[in-house]
């Protein structure tokens, strides 16, 4: 089964182009960033095939009086550029930004001696080249534009965007255009020569901090695959609430990674893929982590296992809900709030280094209900249970906050696979190890797993063992004599 979903899944994203912005963009709005694309590093032996290439057509139904740029560049130009965009002079403003781009960035007329190919004049004539195009052969077929970018260093950060300024042939200055027209812009962004079929398929497609994401998402897919089928097996016989739990957790989990994987299957296809079905995706991930991390919580109090009902419920519930909500609102603002330029990830924003807190505290807040249950738990079974239980707890507890730590130390160019391959792993393991843990096999010898029994009952039981076992000993002293007196008797008649 896993082999048919692997060939399903590489036969339709086999033929896919890449990363596909499109849009529209007024000059009235003076800047527009268009997106930030990782180029893998050119392998020097075979660069033409290795290289990043960012092609497309930027046209427009009105006359522009002057043209105004695209610009593509690395972190080490963008940052100065990006950051005099909001100079109220604009035409200070375009001075600035293109201060230290003007010593390196080529130009036939202003500076024919730049070694870097930075900027295009648009939009480009109709049904022709960008006037910059200078090498006809290496623009992409039916394209107006084309960078090839080589970088035989290390893969790096590109930032392309639109800004509403034109340089002028004369002087060399640049101004601001003043003028409101709008253009139509189509770009692709790929890894890979656009004109070799023989491409990697799940490498060109994705900027280069998402390379192997899909083999990721889909090795865990394939996992959850066999895992919910066994833990639906085991509801059905077992058919309580601690299973119950545990099953929505693991099916919202189940549902949320299919949901990601199938936007990464057609984002292969047309370079856009589902937005709607991601984040579905991720906020069904969210809720399994928060059902996930209330059912620790309850097992923690010894809930179904040494008592029936448990204390607290309001403290529980209450700390239990304000947890994902703070997590919804985690992700809600990493997607608003992040600025893309920045090189940080939601771990490294104060909502982020909330949540670590808060699960760091609520990790605490178990261990604490873990050990008092313990305490009053005398069972051999059950305490076995709880030590394997606390354990694979802890690590699910306790990997973000270390992950996130890790995580500063580490290029955002690899920090986004690290975080979901060590986040899906954790997560994986902990329903693995949970799976196992409540088997019904194996929960049978857990008090009240196996079926609803009335707990009180048997805790009373318990509580009162020890005079059970010192009345039988009175009991057994008194009738001794009677015993030893009627074997006498026996003795006697035989």
């Amino acid at each position: 089964m896993k082999y048919y979903v692997f060939f399903f899944v590489c036969l339709f994203i086999h033929n896919s182009r890449g990363l596909h912005v499109k849009g529209t963009w007024n000059t009235k709005e003076y800047f527009k960033f268009l997106v930030k694309y990782g180029i893998q590093k050119t392998d020097m032996h075979n660069q033409r095939d290795t290289s990043g290439y960012i092609f497309g057509n930027i046209t427009s139904k009105n006359n522009f009086s002057n043209p105004v740029t695209l610009a593509v560049l690395d972190r080490n130009y963008f940052l100065e550029y990006y950051g005099n965009r909001s100079i109220e002079n604009k035409d200070v403003a375009c001075t600035r930004m293109f201060n230290k781009i003007n010593k390196s960035a080529f130009d036939s007329v202003c500076n024919n001696d730049g070694k870097n190919d930075f900027l295009r004049k648009v939009p480009c004539p109709e049904n022709s080249l960008c006037k910059d195009e200078d090498a006809p052969w290496n623009v992409i077929k039916g394209n107006q534009l084309t960078f090839v970018i080589e970088d035989l260093k290390q893969p790096r950060f590109w930032y392309i965007s639109l800004v509403a300024c034109y340089r002028n042939l004369t002087t060399c200055t640049w101004h601001h255009f003043p003028e409101e027209a709008e253009l139509e812009y189509d770009l692709w962004l790929v890894n890979g020569n656009p004109n070799v079929t023989g491409f990697t398929s799940l490498v060109y497609q994705f900027s280069f901090d998402k390379q192997g994401t899909v083999e990721l998402y889909l090795a865990f897919f394939l996992c959850y695959m066999v895992l919910v089928p066994l833990q639906l097996y085991a509801a059905v016989r077992q058919s309580h609430p601690v299973t119950r739990l545990f099953t929505v957790s693991l099916l919202l989990e189940f549902l949320g990674l299919g949901f990601i994987l199938l936007h990464i299957i057609k984002f292969s296809l047309d370079g856009v893929g589902v937005q709607e079905l991601s984040i579905a995706g991720d906020i069904f991930d969210i809720l399994s982590r928060t059902i996930f991390m209330l059912l620790l919580l309850l097992l923690a109090k010894g809930w179904a296992i040494t008592r029936q009902e448990f204390t607290w419920k309001p403290l529980v519930f209450g700390i239990w809900f304000l947890y994902g909500i703070v997590h919804v609102l985690l992700y809600v603002w990493n997607m608003t709030e992040v600025d893309i330029i920045e090189d940080i990830d939601q771990y490294q924003t104060w909502p982020g280094w909330l949540i670590i807190v808060f699960r760091s505290l609520i990790m605490i807040w178990f261990l604490f209900e873990l050990r008092s249950t313990m305490r009053y738990e005398h069972n051999i079974q059950k305490l076995n249970f709880f030590l394997h239980f606390g354990a694979s707890a802890l690590v699910w507890f306790i990997y973000l906050p270390v992950v996130a730590l890790i995580a500063l130390q580490v290029s955002t160019l690899w920090r986004f696979k690290l975080l979901l391959g060590i986040t899906y792993s954790a997560d994986c393991l902990a329903f693995c190890v949970m799976t196992h843990l409540l088997w019904p096999t194996r929960s049978e010898q857990y008090f009240l797993l196996a079926e609803d029994v009335d707990l009180t009952d048997e805790l009373e039981e318990f509580n009162e063992a020890p005079h059970i076992i010192n009345s039988t000993k009175v009991l057994g002293q008194h009738l001794l004599p009677q015993l030893d007196k009627q074997t006498d008797h026996a003795k006697v008649i035989a």
